[in-house]
């Protein structure tokens, strides 16, 4: 069994989606996909502790060997963000079943689980494959589900949201299909590895660096990269809470998987960099990602939709890391990825629960918040301390490594404007902050804190926020080597 486990990552929650759907009641739908989602939690962590101590895993599938056949490839990388989304995945499930109850008409709610399962799958699948054409056909199963469950979102908004992301999802996949089958012409391959040893021979052809520039930009507008991020604030803000928390934890962290592993193992790091200065267009547009949303988010009126900007924000931080191009920035990306999931599932699940008690998360009505709702006042400050990189919390581990990454470059002015850039956070966290503990709220509201079974998953994200900003010994591992690997130092 434990040799099948790269496999059953992804047979699994795809063959239960179907099975889910046949169970019919949604409380049956929802223990379903949670016992499936913790399944593969669990083969993650199987393979996590594999790969880290026995390297890399290779899986034929139908013992085709690979190039001819499919190959699913798992390394330190891939391992890890596998643990990262199916981890979140069960935690989120785990804290928003009445939050889903309230949000999603009945009749949908089966159909909700069953998406959720196909997007989970998707997203799996595009981890752990290690051919570039299932890479879109993951791709594929993942969007698709994930314009479903945005457009069961109670706000019509969230129908043009989806309609929104659908539109540049597919522009998005095109362009990758078309990178994609560029590259196969030239090479007559699909898998990634042997890629990455046949692209060197015909890399100066214009048809490969057609293939990269139409690949980086399809993965970017995934990514919602500024200034293609347009798609991602309504997406989140219309969402049902438990979809938000589930994308803004993962989605973006797999299109951010596929930037390194088409950058770093594909095409190779220095690929390009003579005829573009792809590295600090990356720094550029990061930057500006950083200060452009979190202007914007210190401006917006819904709490959700404003955490929904701060996400293109601190998906600029990690496209700054991408863009330094050395192991310090690697390690600073991928160690941000950790840790941004879990800030915004910590976030987003505290707002899913004022969303449950209050039905809104517009500023005005946070109104005295702590007073009627401490626990989950408190999980939002706390995730939001996280989210500007307060000592003791993961989002200052993120940023520590982020501006010695530069240093190291001697980049001063990158440096400077990175703790600028977390300045702003506050702005927008200290709103929310005074609104909630600093207002009295209105004499007739009679809102009680929210569940058990909401508070438990909630706040075991912000105690992992806090714990893994103290006990930083397994992430900044992982990601250690996990970027001398993708550099070719390491294993």
């Amino acid at each position: 069994m434990l040799s099948h486990l790269p496999i059953l990552q992804v047979i699994l929650p795809l063959l239960a989606a179907p099975s889910c759907l046949i169970l019919g009641r949604p409380a049956l739908a929802w223990g379903f996909s949670f016992a499936t989602s913790a399944a593969a939690m669990l083969i993650s962590m199987l393979l996590l502790q594999q790969v880290w101590l026995e390297g890399p895993i290779s899986y034929f599938l139908g013992g085709w060997e690979a190039p001819w056949g499919i190959e699913y490839r798992i390394d330190l990388l891939n391992a890890f963000l596998l643990l990262i989304v199916s981890s979140l995945s069960t935690v989120v499930l785990a804290g928003t079943r009445q939050s889903v109850a309230a949000e999603v008409e009945p009749n949908k709610q089966t159909l909700f689980y069953v998406s959720w399962l196909l997007c989970l799958a998707g997203l799996l699948g595009i981890l752990a494959t290690g051919d570039a054409f299932n890479v879109f056909v993951f791709l594929e199963v993942s969007s698709l589900s994930t314009y479903t469950l945005i457009s069961l979102g109670r706000d019509r908004k969230a129908l043009w949201a989806s309609y929104q992301y659908l539109i540049v999802g597919t522009i998005g996949a095109t362009f990758i299909l078309i990178g994609i089958g560029l590259m196969y012409m030239m090479t007559g391959t699909l898998n990634m590895q042997d890629l990455a040893q046949r692209l060197p021979v015909v890399a100066d052809t214009r048809t490969v660096f057609a293939a990269y520039a139409f690949v980086i930009v399809g993965v970017c507008l995934k990514l919602a990269l500024f200034p293609l991020h347009l798609w991602l604030p309504n997406a989140y803000a219309y969402a049902p809470s438990a979809v938000t928390a589930f994308l803004a934890a993962t989605a973006t962290k797999v299109a951010v998987y596929l930037l390194i592993r088409f950058s770093f193992t594909v095409f190779g790091a220095d690929f390009g960099a003579m005829d573009i200065p792809l590295h600090q267009l990356f720094i550029a547009l990061g930057l500006i990602a950083v200060f452009s949303a979190s202007l914007v988010a210190i401006l917006q009126i819904d709490i959700k939709r404003a955490i929904a900007y701060s996400s293109v924000a601190q998906i600029g931080y990690m496209i700054i890391g991408l863009g330094l191009g050395s192991a310090a920035g690697l390690q600073a990306t991928l160690l941000h990825l950790f840790n941004h999931a879990l800030m915004k599932g910590a976030l987003f699940m505290s707002l899913a629960a004022v969303a449950l008690r209050m039905g809104s998360t517009r500023l005005d009505d946070l109104a005295g918040l702590s007073q009627r709702m401490p626990l989950t006042a408190m999980a939002f400050v706390l995730g939001g301390l996280s989210l500007i990189g307060v000592p003791l919390t993961v989002g200052f581990i993120s940023k520590w490594y982020l501006v010695i990454a530069t240093l190291e470059m001697g980049m001063w002015p990158v440096a400077a404007l990175i703790l600028v850039g977390s300045l702003l956070a506050v702005m927008y966290i200290w709103r929310v902050v005074e609104v909630v503990y600093f207002r009295d709220p209105p004499a007739s509201s009679q809102v009680s804190e929210a569940p058990v079974s909401v508070l438990l998953p909630l706040w075991l994200l912000v105690v992992a926020n806090i714990y893994f900003g103290i006990d930083t010994a397994l992430p900044v591992s992982v990601t250690a080597d996990a970027a001398q690997a993708l550099l070719g130092w390491g294993k």
